[in-house]
């Protein structure tokens, strides 16, 4: 699912909602994800999931042109962790009623 599929559906759920809107709440909502990972906090989504980072040390790499060794900086990386119920229905377990990752049709 692409940013505008998502601002299509959520704007299908919300008719009322404008359009210009919905972008602007989606916007809003991952710019405010993204600080709080970058001040290395934790998002929790309950029955959906939880993103954090990881810090990932230095490491040796090659690069691929030429096979010469490289050193990878340290650095974070997001992490998703999914909650049992997200694990659930991606693998068509019960779900709770009247709610759905999948399409409703």
């Amino acid at each position: 699912m692409t940013r505008s599929d998502l601002v299509s559906r959520v704007s299908a759920i919300f008719p009322y909602v404008n359009v210009g809107n919905v972008e602007r709440i989606i916007s809003i909502i991952i710019d405010l994800m993204v600080n709080k990972l970058k001040e290395g906090g934790r998002i929790e989504l309950r029955d959906f999931g939880a993103f954090s980072t990881r810090e990932r040390g230095e490491s040796q790499g090659r690069n691929p042109r030429n096979g010469e060794k490289v050193i990878i900086k340290a650095k974070k990386v997001p992490f998703f962790r999914a909650g049992k119920k997200l694990r659930d229905a991606v693998n068509e377990r019960e779900w709770i009623k009247g709610n759905s990752f999948g399409d409703e049709d």
